[in-house]
């Protein structure tokens, strides 16, 4: 696509509910490569091949043989979450890395009362707590504690590792997890409580699955980790040894228990492989990158451009995570718990399901992440023209096509696009300055006023809400 240079660049895309972001690139490419639009680029990239000889073809990878248009993003965004979606196309791929290290404005909504594992509704309840106490003055108080810039502690089941294993790895085996859990500085340079939902006036709910006793203690035991860690209490040598013997020891106890249980399953189709067994669910859908090349399976399905009706039909990557069906009954018995929805603007590695636990426990309860929007990342806002709605790609050519065409030449005139993320950084950047911790770490937020510009790699932050942003860069194919 070296020729068609207003082709190559950086847009945004409105990504739906339930829906990896990979199958957002693979719907994508579904519309693109069939497309009046990018029929050039594709035939000349098919000219350049057949110059090729034997053995430039043999050392091809196979991901790369397959001729459709390049895409990748730069971030991923949780199936539960909607919002802003950063694609590069092209040489428009080589520019996603810089977008890793954006500030990013969220949306969501908490509900108090209860802790799961994921710390979000799609998860199993690890421990429910009163929350009659809990009023908008109270939560309003609670939110100080999270302006400016903090050491926030990662999700329970999230993928960072330690000491070379991710804290998930610990609760399967049943093992005590290290006494030192790496917290990260964050910053957060907006917070702000937009909506408050008074007990039995809204519909988000608790996880309606129990997670098991072993994990429940487990989760106790990290809890207790991070209170200590928090308060800078450290157990003494004996006391160590001898909390840690017991918690193995249980930990031992109910794994062996939950396996007598599992034995009494019986497994009908002992052949089917493990591979075909397990459901692509959450970030392991990104694991694998569309567009395998030729001889293995098509790269994707076309349609005929400029199609209009029905979205591609769904993949692998789609409703992933059920919908909320209004008029469910509650988890409650009473009116239930109060809910907010808070506003927030925060730095990269920054959990937003991580901040929902944390005030859930800041007003003496318990909380978890019910919905989650990504409003904006970088220069790129929900609802604007330079981000497109997933839904008219099923619209046609006709209404997609100028759509992408103005929002590409825009990213690549000079200086790029430009709206907010400069005057945020520089906001981080006074947040870092006044910060009073000698040990404090410089934040991960790259200090360069627009993505765009042309900048030395950044450190890839570790996994993010999107629920897993380090892996901005693998869904880019050739």
């Amino acid at each position: 696509m070296a020729a068609t240079t207003n082709l190559d660049g950086v847009f945004a895309i409105h990504k739906p509910y339930g829906m990896s972001s990979a199958q957002v690139i693979r719907d994508c490419k579904v519309y693109f490569n069939p497309s009046e639009m990018f029929k050039p680029a594709l035939e000349q990239m098919r000219a350049e091949r057949k110059k090729e000889d034997a053995f430039q073809r043999q050392q091809r990878r196979k991901v790369k043989r397959s001729i459709e248009v390049k895409l990748g993003h730069g971030g991923t965004l949780d199936p539960m979450a909607t919002g802003v979606l950063i694609l590069g196309i092209g040489k428009g791929t080589k520019a996603l890395q810089n977008f890793l290290a954006c500030t990013k404005t969220y949306e969501t909504v908490i509900v108090f009362g209860a802790s799961s594992d994921s710390y979000d509704r799609c998860g199993r309840v690890l421990k429910r707590r009163p929350y009659d106490h809990i009023t908008r003055e109270k939560v309003e108080e609670a939110l100080d504690a999270f302006r400016g810039t903090y050491q926030q502690m990662p999700p329970l089941f999230s993928a960072l590792k330690m000491e070379g294993k991710p804290l998930y790895e610990y609760a399967r085996e049943g093992k005590p997890i290290p006494r030192e859990i790496q917290t990260r500085f964050v910053t957060v340079t907006d917070l702000e409580l937009v909506e408050w939902y008074e007990p039995g006036t809204h519909e988000y709910h608790w996880p309606t699955q129990e997670a098991t006793a072993a994990e429940k203690q487990y989760a106790e035991q990290l809890w207790r980790v991070e209170r200590q860690q928090t308060e800078g209490k450290k157990l003494s040598d004996e006391e160590e040894a001898a909390d840690s013997q017991a918690i193995e020891e249980h930990n031992d106890l109910k794994r062996k228990f939950e396996e007598r249980q599992d034995d009494l399953v019986v497994d009908r189709d002992a052949k089917k492989s493990k591979a075909a067994e397990e459901p692509v669910e959450g970030e392991a859908a990104e694991a694998k990158v569309e567009g395998q090349g030729e001889g293995q399976r098509p790269p994707t399905s076309p349609v005929m451009s400029g199609a209009l009706g029905d979205l591609p039909p769904k993949g692998k990557g789609s409703d992933l995570v059920p919908p909320v069906v209004p008029g469910t009954a509650p988890p409650w018995k009473d009116k239930g718990p109060p809910a907010v929805r808070i506003r927030l603007t925060s730095t990269s590695g920054f959990y937003v399901r991580s901040f929902a636990h944390d005030l859930g426990n800041k007003v003496g309860s318990a909380g978890l992440m019910a919905e989650l929007i990504r409003s904006r990342q970088g220069d790129f806002v929900l609802g604007t023209e330079n981000c497109l709605e997933y839904t008219d790609l099923a619209k046609g050519e006709d209404v997609w096509g100028p759509q992408l065409t103005d929002m590409l030449k825009r990213w690549n005139q000079p200086g790029g696009i430009k709206s907010i993320e400069k005057q945020t950084q520089e906001q981080v950047s006074e947040s870092e300055t006044h910060k009073k911790d000698g040990d404090k770490k410089p934040s991960s937020a790259a200090k360069a006023s627009s993505p765009k510009q042309e900048a030395a790699p950044v450190p890839a932050p570790s996994q993010a809400e999107e629920s897993v942003e380090e892996k901005a860069a693998e869904a880019a194919t050739a």
